[in-house]
């Protein structure tokens, strides 16, 4: 396995308002992104940057869901002014440009093509775009250095709250069958492996804690709906789990087609029980018995569960 490496990045908080405008940049890479609430729109469509080519997003909710629209340009805030009058339902903008007007029309619509395509096949933010782009011809060493530029972008975005192309799928080590959960793969040796047992309702996930992550495996079974209250977080995540054919219908319930890593445990077990959980003590170590939270205390030393 490659070792991860760290980056370096920039965030400039133009007016000094950690709600204004931001803009991000990586050490060594070319890009430059403006993030901006449509309140700031004008004073950013004022700036040098915003004249030049590349891709934009526009983010915000429409009918009580987040819904995003990813677009292109040679002149982006001109692309931008027409979406000020002819959409109502966007609250931010993000403009990604690179340094010197480096990038060209083709290179904008590749960009553009692509990051549709991760949208939809993440399938966390719905777009308002209509049609999903055929990706512009450039030679094979635009399309190396036009990918380059995306890996870095996919970085810097979650740095800006865009999280829209994180993957959290991960891909299976075993197949994604509910029956073989009884004997699942052994974890490895820097891998602790917890399970969640529903009696009743006929649950029975499992997860691993690898590398830093929470990842329930694939042939977890889960609710077959969620019951739980609509305002919390975790309702709209099954949804977005539904939506992009993580968790799929299985009988009466349904089973997680792909290892999918969760931000806590307490996210898992909600999607697991289909309302709200508390995760620290609904998953228990496989070995042990403790609970997830036992077994931290035990991890850290701080006595409890031993």
């Amino acid at each position: 396995m490659t070792r991860a490496v760290g980056r370096s990045l920039e965030l400039y908080y133009i007016d000094g308002r950690p709600d204004g405008m931001l803009t991000a940049e990586l050490f060594n890479w070319t890009g430059h992104v403006l993030m901006v609430p449509r309140t700031q729109i004008k004073e950013a469509l004022a700036r040098p940057e915003a004249g030049y080519a590349g891709v934009y997003l526009l983010l915000g909710e429409h009918e009580g869901e987040l819904r995003a629209y990813v677009g292109e340009g040679e002149d982006i805030s001109a692309r931008i002014k027409n979406h000020d009058v002819n959409k109502e339902w966007w609250t931010s903008a993000v403009l990604i440009t690179a340094a010197a007007n480096k990038l060209n029309k083709a290179h904008v619509r590749y960009l553009e093509a692509r990051m549709i395509a991760e949208a939809n096949a993440i399938g966390r933010v719905p777009l308002d775009n209509g049609t999903t782009p055929t990706l512009a011809a450039l030679s094979e060493a635009d399309v190396a250095k036009m990918e380059a530029f995306l890996e870095n972008l996919f970085i810097v975005l979650p740095a800006v709250r865009v999280d829209m192309f994180i993957h959290r799928s991960r891909p299976a080590r075993q197949l994604a069958v509910a029956d073989d959960l009884d004997a699942p793969q052994a974890a490895a040796a820097d891998e602790v492996r917890f399970v969640l047992r529903g009696g009743k309702f006929g649950l029975n996930a499992t997860a691993l804690l690898r590398d830093g992550e929470f990842v329930v495996e694939a042939g977890s079974l889960a609710r077959a709906s969620w019951v739980g209250v609509e305002h919390t977080s975790y309702g709209p995540l099954y949804a977005e789990l539904e939506r992009a054919g993580v968790i799929v219908p299985h009988g009466d319930h349904r089973v997680f087609a792909t290892d999918y890593a969760f931000r806590s445990p307490s996210a898992a077990g909600a999607v697991v029980k289909g309302r709200s959980t508390n995760g620290a003590t609904a998953w228990k170590e496989e070995k042990s018995g403790l609970t997830y939270k036992e077994w931290e205390a035990r991890r850290l030393g701080t006595g409890e569960g031993e």
